[in-house]
């Protein structure tokens, strides 16, 4: 058998973290199992459905690397299929025509209310006789759902869980208009597109019971499922926007990489022995349903920060330049020229060292780019005292003569300017690194010279010395 699983969220928003998360698990399900990963758009909430919402999913799906099989389905492009499915139930006695009133529901939620019962429609049309039924009032088709014993869900995470028929009212199936409900829907895509294995939050719990009885009536064999914990902020409580609940493309336009927000989601609820960084290419090897964890993750800023850091330092250089130019010429209005782009990619294995986002790394660059004279910050400009500066004259003197500009021989002249002037090589280096970055921070200040190139470092130096 073929293992085929969905990812299948609703176009009312962007692709928020706790959907990328399941779209992760049934990704790596299916690649692990050499089967299908399909996407279905789940559009059938036509007013809350937008066209903005669908190509934000598809491009945080596309941005964290979840490729998926075919072209996407979109749910509301099978409503007819949907609707015949309804009308086969009521053939089969299995499902009625409901002619409850908006005021009646109300009614029933505001009884079950104050009785201490959960609100949920009561049946009344369920065995009454159609010629009952008010002229000129369209009916809801409801599913005859079973009130007596038990619906257990044989679930893959949770184990066996118990649910009594009699929590569970009935269901619609269609509504007054004709249209089918997402209950409805997702039952009769998963069955029609083969899904094998459904993996998704727990709070589809209680939906899972409803649909099982579905399959159960229809005679067609449920897929196998598993509910896995939600994700909670780093406090434990439901996780908001200020821990984390956004948009994947947020965390792309935070300078995070899709490689590290595909570990740290993976490790959120899963687990393999005390392995923290896992490769993309090692989660499709391990994963499985048995290491996923049955009580809620917390999302915790401070460690994907830590983790995106690994992985910038592990990063490939040209990769990392790739990602940092357009954010360089955004930043600076500075057209980026292939000089520049040569420049920055020599410089990146000491520029990623300390970069935790790709926006920092991007910062860290900006003085490679920048036209002369530099801007220098605060804490530069102290260092350029009027004895450093003059250390620095007799410094760019030295470097003038050098005929190879090679990090070698820039970094004996160097060592030589400290030992005749009388200073530890810091005393030297420090104010050197303000005046050819316009910072206190950069990669080695001999990488800084020999990546500058002569003319470029010289007149930096000579710049900053005679401000």
């Amino acid at each position: 058998m073929t293992v085929i699983t969905r990812f299948a969220p609703s176009p009312t928003g962007f692709l928020h973290i706790g959907g990328a998360r399941t779209a992760l698990f049934n990704w790596l399900y299916a690649r692990h199992n050499k089967g299908k990963f399909l996407l279905r758009i789940e559009d059938t909430d036509r007013e809350r459905s937008t066209d903005e919402a669908i190509e934000a999913i598809l491009e945080g799906m596309k941005w964290m690397g979840l490729d998926w099989d075919g072209d996407p389905t979109y749910q509301f492009s099978n409503r007819e299929r949907h609707a015949q499915v309804a009308n086969q139930l009521l053939e089969q006695g299995k499902a009625y025509h409901c002619y409850a009133s908006k005021e009646e529901l109300t009614e029933m939620r505001e009884t079950a209310r104050a009785e201490g019962r959960a609100p949920g429609y009561d049946g009344r049309w369920r065995d009454r006789d159609p010629a009952e039924a008010p002229e000129g009032v369209p009916p809801v088709v409801r599913f005859k759902s079973p009130n007596e014993g038990n619906t257990v869900i044989h679930d893959a995470v949770q184990g066996d869980v118990t649910i009594a028929n009699a929590q569970l009212d009935d269901l619609i199936l269609l509504r007054a208009d004709g249209t089918p409900t997402y209950m409805l829907s997702v039952i009769v895509d998963d069955h029609d597109m083969g899904v094998t294995n459904i993996i998704r939050g727990d709070d589809h719990l209680t939906n899972a019971a409803r649909q099982l009885q579905l399959y159960d009536a229809l005679g067609w064999d449920a897929p196998e499922m598993s509910h896995i914990p939600l994700i909670h902020g780093s406090d434990g409580a439901k996780l908001s926007k200020r821990h984390g609940a956004l948009g994947v493309e947020a965390y792309r336009d935070m300078g995070y990489l899709p490689e590290a927000m595909r570990n740290y989601l993976l490790r959120l609820g899963w687990s393999h022995g005390d392995d923290e960084i896992i490769s993309t290419e090692q989660a499709i090897e391990w994963f499985n349903l048995e290491n996923i964890g049955k009580s809620a993750s917390r999302f915790d800023f401070t460690k994907l920060e830590n983790l995106n850091g690994t992985y910038i330092r592990e990063a490939d250089d040209k990769y990392l330049t790739s990602l940092i130019v357009p954010l360089l010429a955004e930043k600076t209005g500075v057209s980026v020229t292939s000089h520049h782009v040569t420049m920055i990619e020599k410089a990146m294995n000491g520029l990623k060292e300390r970069a935790k986002s790709v926006l920092s790394l991007a910062d860290s660059s900006i003085f490679l780019i920048t036209e002369r004279p530099l801007s220098l910050d605060e804490k530069a400009k102290k260092l350029l005292t009027a004895d450093a500066s003059a250390i620095l004259v007799r410094l760019a003197d030295k470097l003038e003569v050098l005929v190879s500009w090679e990090k070698e021989g820039i970094e004996a002249v160097v060592r030589e300017s400290a030992e005749s002037e009388e200073l530890k090589l810091g005393k030297i280096a420090q104010p050197l690194r303000a005046a050819l970055t316009g910072t206190t921070v950069s990669p080695g200040i001999f990488d800084v010279l020999e990546i500058l190139g002569k003319e470029e470092a010289l007149g930096r130096i000579r710049d900053a010395a005679e401000s």
